[in-house]
């Protein structure tokens, strides 16, 4: 039988199409050497799921975009997530280049805590569930279903004219929503489209979710929280030809009258590595200009 290396084992994706990913790539295999053993370097799609249990991290060279789209494989497999940010932001990417070699004894240790973050699972299905079906017919029913480490939204589309969502939280009925479309956001999604909508920020180790309208034909219909374990219900009764839902702004479908989005949250969790560098405030106000100063006329 072959011993098992007592090397940490990596596996490193990246799309090598993407600026300079696939040179990253390759300096982070020299780097690696004899500090670690990759059990494999490819794009996310192309990693198979038993690569991906045999291995104790994944490193994602990229963006945010790269660690959302990773993230959906990597949490059924509970691999933690170590971020290094070639992109333009990098919020979830929480380490750069030169912070990953000169920590990287300390994330393999364990001394660099693994964050838990909760994920949703949306699904679109025909129609109103019937009262007491159980939830594995439900999940066979639907024509859609992707998981989401952000938000699940859904939009008007073309010709863009408001859309009427009706909105029931554990089966209790909100008021209804007319405008631009909804947000359904994570914590860790609460500082991405939910933020830029007017939603509120929350810390991404909290369990909820938060349902902000998207420019709403109103000005009393605003942002809420609500429990992580609640199950959201919308149905449109007015929509436009190209209203989609959207996970994440990366997995898409178009909502047809009379069909149902499901949003709730799921057993498996995002685990990313955190940077013992910065905390979540300082990314804030470093990336997001959060609590920054006006400029006085004096400075």
């Amino acid at each position: 039988m072959r011993r098992r290396s007592s090397l940490p084992r990596l596996v490193i994706f990246g799309d090598p199409e993407k600026g300079p990913v696939a040179e990253a790539m390759r300096q982070f295999a020299l780097f690696l050497k004899g500090k670690a053993e990759i059990v494999a370097s490819c794009h996310i799609q192309e990693c198979r799921p038993d690569v991906l249990r045999r291995s104790d991290f994944a490193v994602v060279l990229g963006g945010d975009g790269s660690i959302i789209s990773a993230a959906r494989y990597l949490s059924e497999a509970r691999v933690p997530v170590i971020g290094v940010n070639l992109g333009r932001l990098g919020f979830l990417a929480e380490f750069s280049v030169a912070e990953f070699k000169d920590l990287f004894d300390d994330i393999i240790s364990g001394q660099a805590r693994i964050e838990r973050r909760m994920m949703l699972c949306c699904q679109v299905r025909s129609g109103p569930r019937a009262t007491g079906a159980p939830r594995r017919a439900e999940r066979a029913r639907a024509r859609f279903c992707s998981t989401a480490v952000n938000d699940v939204f859904i939009l008007a589309g073309p010709p863009f004219r408001v859309i009427e969502m009706n909105i029931a939280v554990d089966g209790e009925r909100l008021p209804s929503c007319v405008g631009d479309g909804l947000i359904l956001s994570t914590p860790t999604g609460s500082t991405a489209y939910n933020l830029s909508a007017g939603g509120p920020i929350l810390s991404g180790s909290m369990e909820a979710m938060v349902i902000t309208p998207i420019c709403p034909h109103s000005l009393n219909f605003r942002p809420i929280v609500i429990d992580a374990a609640s199950v959201v219900e919308i149905s449109c009764t007015r929509i436009n030809e190209g209203t989609t839902v959207a996970v994440d702004g990366q997995v898409l479908t178009g909502l047809a009258l009379g069909e149902v989005v499901t949003v709730s949250r799921i057993r498996n969790r995002f685990l990313v590595v955190e940077n013992p560098m910065r905390t979540r405030w300082d990314t804030l106000v470093t990336k997001l200009g959060w609590a920054r100063k006006p400029r006085y006329a004096s400075e």
